[in-house]
């Protein structure tokens, strides 16, 4: 199963507070372990939520709201992509996370089948044919 792991952010996070070598080091470390044993399908930190937007829909409405945001415990500082075997096995991982404040969600992602009859096979090959121009391209730009 793919889960999405979910950093929340902290004051620090939202204040632009860049990590310390040791705790870049430790996250490294912690990333080959993910990677070697081939759970990290993909990571990434964000920016604080000064730098981003949010868009409100209501109908055809279309509002953008920048960043900052309040409720800094219900904000994203980065995330990682997993394949695991349970939710057990991801909440194991996260345990050995260098982390030693925060909070991380965990949360399954949905696979094609979850969608049920509403996903048809016009769809399913919809989304096959993106995923797959989705990968080429980003091999072209890992080649470049």
């Amino acid at each position: 199963m793919k889960v999405m792991v979910l950093v929340k952010a902290t004051a620090d996070s939202e204040a632009g507070v860049m990590p310390t070598e040791e705790i870049l080091a430790a996250m490294g470390q912690f990333n080959e372990e993910l990677v070697r044993a081939g759970v990290m399908l993909a990571g990434e930190g964000l920016h604080p939520s000064s730098k981003g937007a949010r868009v409100q829909f209501s109908g055809k409405n279309r509002t953008v709201i920048d960043g900052p945001f309040a409720e800094t415990k219900e904000l994203v500082a980065g995330f990682w992509l997993w394949q695991v075997e349970s939710m057990a096995k991801a909440t194991d991982w996260i345990k050995r996370s260098p982390f030693q404040d925060g909070e991380v969600e965990i949360r399954p992602v949905f696979e094609v089948d979850d969608f049920g009859e509403a996903f048809t096979p016009e769809l399913r090959e919809q989304e096959e044919r993106l995923r797959t121009e989705m990968e080429q391209r980003e091999a072209q730009t890992n080649n470049r």
